[in-house]
């Protein structure tokens, strides 16, 4: 299963807020055996985000887009993702019955369009706040507040899936110029792809299918390579 993830907020392009929720998001995903393809960071702009997620809906399995939920004039992303699939914003039942019997809302203390979300969308419930999820086409609408995103996601967390992948990591001082001969035998010996990150040593992540062949290839590039102290 490929996914692609939209976060959507001015304030994570102007640096304000630290894009936290496509990180948890994609970790939770390998976790599943699921490969994020794509993360992209949008404005609230109805038009951005239509024009994203209508994009990434053709290329993906599935789009998560998370931030930019409820009544609040800057609040765009069910109406981006009502654009996105050629529908509009309307008033949901089952918003309004999920309020009152689990929130304790009644029509009178919300926010107008505070129940509204795309046409054909099947609401998702917000276990943690009050500004509903949706789902609609594999695309899924989660809040970008952190705390709220990862209890809505679990509810939904059983309809991703992909083949389990196992992930190990060699470090070494070598400088990285150094080891493209060691990366290139390694990846053709074994059924592995192999990732090299500079800093204060270099980290070789290993990642691959089977958990034993993982294990060989790590094996043979710690018995090659110089050992971190």
């Amino acid at each position: 299963m490929h996914v692609a993830l939209v976060t959507v907020g001015d304030e994570i392009l102007n640096g304000e807020t630290t894009n936290t929720n496509a990180a948890w998001l994609g970790r939770q995903l390998q976790g599943f055996g699921v490969t994020v393809g794509r993360m992209a960071a949008v404005p609230d702009s109805v038009s951005d985000i239509a024009r994203v997620v209508n994009e990434y809906h053709a290329e993906y399995d599935a789009v998560i887009v998370t931030g930019g939920l409820g009544p609040t004039p800057d609040d765009m992303t069910m109406k981006g993702v009502a654009a996105a699939f050629g529908t509009e914003l309307a008033h949901d039942e089952e918003v309004t019955q999920w309020l009152e019997s689990e929130k304790g809302y009644s029509n009178d203390d919300l926010a107008p369009k505070t129940t509204h979300v795309p046409k054909q969308a099947t609401m998702l419930p917000n276990p943690e706040g009050v500004a509903p999820g949706c789902v609609i086409e594999k695309a899924y609408v989660l809040p970008g507040v952190p705390a709220e995103m990862k209890a809505m996601f679990q509810e939904v967390a059983d309809e991703f899936s992909g083949e389990q992948t196992y992930v190990e990591t060699v470090r070494t001082p070598e400088p990285e110029s150094h080891l493209l001969d060691r990366i290139v035998t390694v990846q053709e010996e074994f059924d592995v792809s192999v990732g090299s990150y500079p800093g204060e040593d270099v980290r070789l992540r290993v990642e691959g299918t089977s958990e034993k062949t993982v294990s060989g290839a790590v094996s043979w590039l710690q018995e090659r390579v110089e050992p971190t102290e």
